[in-house]
């Protein structure tokens, strides 16, 4: 029998996961619905911890959410400003800007909302670059900051289970292990008033989560297994397959995978639990799951707050077996609505426990806020909202727009249209609350003037301005915040771009002269007239000493050259130089970094307009001519030739059929077999310019980066896997070169400690883990009690030529102005030169 029994369960996994009919998603099913009405099954609230935007645990959020209607939440530390970028050249804040939105992007999908603790470009609790240990990220982001924030965070949202992405081992990331002991931590912290007592002063109360779990081991240590493979065919599509949809909205970081169906299951180890399960492993045991398990906790003494809260889930589950009918699940939303309202004065004029009657009372203000939604949803009122001009500037004044069409069978009564601004902006309020019948259209427009003091676009600020909607059916009034299309961005009157970003001054042969280009663009409606100057450091000299630029419309960009030149005798060490532009009257410098991508939309980033300069000796062969394969990722060609050096970025037709004989030394960036088909095609083609007399030198690889560990280096080569095994993050590690005499530390620079001082964000990553005994090696250097690395720097003689592979990270270094990075990377591309 018992047999029989798992057999037919099986059976049942197995059809559950499969499409209806085959077909992907019945035009009966209504998703956006079924995403409003579902949450009003449960009270629960989970809450997911991670380091970095795309740390979340997609596929079990999606079953969260999506599948089982709890309000489900990421809390991310930092904006992942120390990532790679799989799609552009921005790193840094760009980049971090770039992981945000692609976070939030990827949360609407699974249905989750995103959090960051980081709430500035310039927040401590910033992407620094990997790190292996607690004690290192918090020196970055402060200890107290941090877990101030993270406390604030957990008793203002109030999650019932909390569940960090990554257990805290010795084999994750050091932020990620960060995140993890810092949410256990606050697992008891939270609830304890003694702890950031200001909390409670201003409003906040303690908070004990119900249940701490971490990802198990293995499914034989975890205490609870959940199958999440299911097939949803409102979705059309499995959990796990919505997590992967997901998933590939973090497009920087190269994420997302197509599966098929198919079963999973998320293993979970209790670690903690501030309630009685009787014996039970199931998620939520001890958890009241709805308004009526709520009511069976409540003291006999408040029998009639237990019928009003019974009461008020059955008309919650009434309104989900409405669906999919719209005008049945907003008629019966609307009564729902006037219930919470009456339910919350009952619950506060109860004799309850405090903390009880606080639970209950955030309970009830969150479920009114699914009904918000599930009555705009169900009402199948359309809100467009639309700004006249996007961008703004100081003073400026421009019109809003937004529209009502009722596309459902209700009246709604006292429509009502609204702006959301910052304090100090001036809205004509032109708006009056009138009904609008089914099929009808209605369209305000507003006047608004950006106060001269507004404050500049921020990318993770509220949006300037919002749009307020509200309306009533059947005595409830339903209120709704819409976003308005694109994004609106107060922006200096002018933005200044320098090029280079960067500039090296070679103490060895000073410049006469320095071209530095300034591309101005107007962000002011209409014409403009700007009179651009560079202040430069004392000693230096500019011409012209500033430049009048006229515009005739706005967004029009145009760019002006200046001629710098630098004393003879200029002293090693960095400078700065700054640009800025004065229009009617008012001094700009700003560079405005515009950000644009499909997935995610335009996005800016306003920073000082300057180049960071530095001065130091860079010695290189005459007539040396480098070859280039440029991977899209780093910006080392550029910067060696502003450095002076001759370099000719590769081109398809270069690698497949042009004279590669012509460079002295042909370099790789990093990554490139990745993102240059071209360069795989053409791999053997180099490895012959090598065996012919060529020097190559390449740049590191991740293991699944097109990299052959037998073939794509002349000898076999194995990029080390784990990662994190084989990385040197600290970048003050000591470094021990273990051939002093050869020419990679002795020409054209004298390399010394010096060279190797100062370093940025980590040393070298994805070491090799292997390599053919005809490689040679050279540096050895390792983090803080851990086995050093001899593979930095691999190179083999290979015919009459050499093949060079380094994974130390010259990329960071060379675009940060380190001058080691230069020198050192310099003596590798110019090997062979001083024979």
């Amino acid at each position: 029998m018992k047999k029989i029994f798992v057999y037919f369960l099986s059976l049942a996994l197995i059809l559950s996961l499969l499409p209806l009919n085959g077909s992907a998603q019945s035009e009966e099913h209504d998703p956006d619905l079924w995403s409003a009405v579902k949450p009003l099954d449960t009270t629960v609230s989970f809450l997911n911890s991670g380091a970095h935007p795309d740390d979340e645990r997609s596929d079990f959020l999606a079953y969260l959410s999506r599948g089982l209607g709890v309000k489900t939440s990421s809390l991310i530390a930092n904006r992942g400003e120390g990532g790679q970028n799989e799609i552009g050249q921005e790193l840094g804040n760009g980049l971090g800007i770039i992981r945000s939105r692609e976070m939030i992007e990827a949360a609407k999908i699974t249905g989750v909302k995103a959090y960051h603790l980081s709430e500035t470009t310039s927040d401590t609790i910033y992407d620094f670059g990997f790190s292996k240990t607690k004690d290192e990220t918090l020196s970055h982001w402060g200890k107290d900051l941090t877990y101030e924030r993270l406390i604030r965070f957990i008793r203002t949202y109030q999650p019932d289970i909390v569940m960090p992405s990554f257990r805290d081992s010795d084999t994750q990331h050091g932020h990620h292990r960060t995140m993890t002991i810092l949410s256990q931590e606050a697992f008891k912290d939270a609830a304890d008033p003694n702890v950031f007592p200001e909390h409670l002063k201003e409003g906040l109360s303690v908070w004990q989560t119900k249940k701490f779990y971490l990802p198990a081991e293995s499914k034989d240590t975890a205490d609870t297994s959940i199958e999440i493979g299911m097939f949803d065919p409102i979705y059309g599509m499995s959990y796990p397959q919505i997590g992967e949809e997901s998933r590939y909205m973090h497009k920087s970081q190269g994420m997302g995978n197509d599966i098929p169906v198919a079963p999973r299951q998320t293993h979970l180890e209790l670690v903690d639990s501030a309630v009685e399960t009787n014996g039970s492993n199931d998620l939520f045991a001890g958890i009241p799951y709805d308004f009526k398990e709520w009511a069976q906790t409540l003291p006999k003494k408040e029998k009639a707050l237990q019928v009003h809260f019974t009461k008020f889930q059955k008309s919650l589950d009434g309104i989900i077996s409405s669906y999919p009918s719209h005008s049945q699940v907003f008629s019966k939303t609307q009564k729902a609505l006037k219930e919470v309202d009456r339910l919350v004065k009952k619950t506060e004029k109860s004799n309850l426990d405090s903390q009880l009657k606080s639970d209950l009372l955030h309970k009830l203000e969150v479920k009114k806020e699914q009904l918000l939604n599930a009555s705009l949803v169900s009402s199948d009122l359309e809100i467009k909202a639309q700004a006249e001009s996007s961008i703004l500037t100081k003073g400026q004044e421009t019109a809003v727009t937004v529209t009502l069409t009722n596309s459902g069978s209700q009246k709604l009564k006292k429509a009502d249209v609204g702006l959301i601004t910052p304090e100090g902006w001036k809205v004509s309020d032109k708006s009056k609350a009138a009904d609008l019948a089914p099929g009808k259209t209605t369209e305000v427009t507003f006047d608004v003037q950006v106060p001269a003091d507004a404050e500049y676009y921020h990318a993770y600020a509220t949006h300037a301005i919002q749009a307020k909607v509200s309306y009533e059916y059947a005595g409830a009034k339903t209120v709704t915040v819409s976003e308005l299309y694109g994004t609106i961005a107060v922006l200096p009157d002018v933005g200044l771009t320098l090029s280079p970003e960067d500039l090296v001054i070679n103490t060895a042969d000073v410049q006469e002269e320095v071209p530095v280009k300034v591309k101005v663009k107007n962000y002011r409606e209409g014409a403009a007239q700007a009179s651009v100057s560079l202040n430069i450091p004392e000693g230096w000299s500019v011409s012209p000493e500033n430049a009048a630029v006229n515009f005739s419309s706005s967004l029009e960009e145009k760019e002006v050259t200046f001629t710098l030149s630098p004393p003879a005798d200029i002293k090693e060490g960095d400078f700065k130089l700054s640009a800025q532009a004065s229009v009617n009257g008012k001094t700009f410098d700003s560079t405005v970094q515009e950000i644009q991508y499909d997935h995610i939309g335009t996005f800016y980033y306003l920073y000082p307009a300057q180049v960071n300069g530095v001065a130091f000796e860079l010695l290189a062969p005459e007539g040396l001519k480098v070859g280039y394969v440029e991977s899209g990722f780093d910006k080392v060609a550029d910067y060696l030739s502003n450095a002076g050096i001759d370099v000719t970025k590769l081109t398809e037709n270069d690698l497949a059929s042009g004279d590669l004989s012509q460079y002295d030394t042909i370099v790789v960036g990093i990554r490139a077999y990745l993102s240059r088909e071209d360069l795989t095609a053409n791999n053997e083609r180099l490895k012959e310019y090598v065996a012919n007399g060529g020097h190559m030198v390449v740049q590191y690889h991740k293991p699944n980066d097109g990299w052959n560990k037998e073939d794509t280096a002349p000898y076999p080569l194995t990029i080390g896997d784990p990662s994190i095994r084989w990385r040197v993050t600290d970048e003050n590690a000591p470094v021990a070169v273990l051939q002093p005499e050869s020419p990679l530390f002795n020409y054209p620079n004298n390399i010394t400690e010096n060279d190797w001082a100062n370093w940025i964000q980590e040393r070298g990553l994805y070491y090799p883990m292997q390599w053919d005994d005809r490689f040679e090696t050279f540096v050895r250097m390792g983090d803080p009690n851990e086995k050093p690395f001899d593979g930095g720097i691999l190179m083999a003689g290979y015919g009459e030529g050499t093949y060079l592979y380094t994974n130390l990270v010259f990329y960071r270094q060379i675009q940060g102005q380190v001058p080691g990075g230069y020198r050192i990377f310099t003596n590798l591309i110019s090997y062979g030169q001083n024979e």
